[in-house]
């Protein structure tokens, strides 16, 4: 079901238009989608919500080949992404969206998220930005094996493949 429903910028006050969209994500669940865009000031909202209650969970997927990065990922507002071999951990803050994306898509976001870093970095942090991107942009062609690895106190992050592994989280002892 697709519905557009009007209001106002929460940056700018200006009327924009919200689309909220759900869809049946097989063998997963029901997702809200929903997006808007404001024009006069560029505020945009891009968010997911997983419309089912799920247990913690870790999701792994070992990435081998070009066509493991076409695979599904659905990430919650809660999940938090780790990648050891590339030394990348993600987690969620309090203005974190979810998304429903491939796993070349989570790659790009995470060459977005660095080259934004470049913008202010300076001399070994510059350094250590660019070779991520080179290492990034190996990755992205299939080149460097590598594990996608998404913890989700919430249980609402996912990744779609029948060689992925969907296991318990259990909370570490304090």
């Amino acid at each position: 079901m697709k519905q557009a429903v009007s209001g106002p910028c929460p940056l700018c006050g200006k009327e924009i238009e919200y689309i909220y969209q759900t869809e049946n994500i097989p063998f997963f669940s029901d997702i809200l989608i929903m997006c808007g865009l404001c024009e006069a000031c560029g505020f945009r909202l891009t968010d997911t919500v997983i419309l089912a209650d799920q247990h913690p969970t870790r999701c792994e997927f070992e990435i081998r080949s070009a066509d493991d990065l076409n695979t599904r990922v659905v990430r919650s507002t809660t999940g938090t992404i780790t990648i050891p071999e590339l030394g990348i951990s993600i987690d969620p803050g309090p203005a974190c969206q979810g998304f429903v994306s491939n796993v070349e898509g989570v790659l790009a976001r995470i060459e977005d998220a660095i080259r934004t870093a470049l913008l202010s970095a300076e001399n070994e942090e510059r350094q250590n930005a660019l070779q991520g991107l080179t290492t990034i942009a190996g990755a992205r062609e299939g080149k460097i094996p590598f594990t996608l690895i998404i913890e989700d106190p919430s249980g609402n992050s996912a990744i779609i493949s029948e060689s992925s592994r969907r296991i318990p989280l259990v909370p570490e002892p304090e």
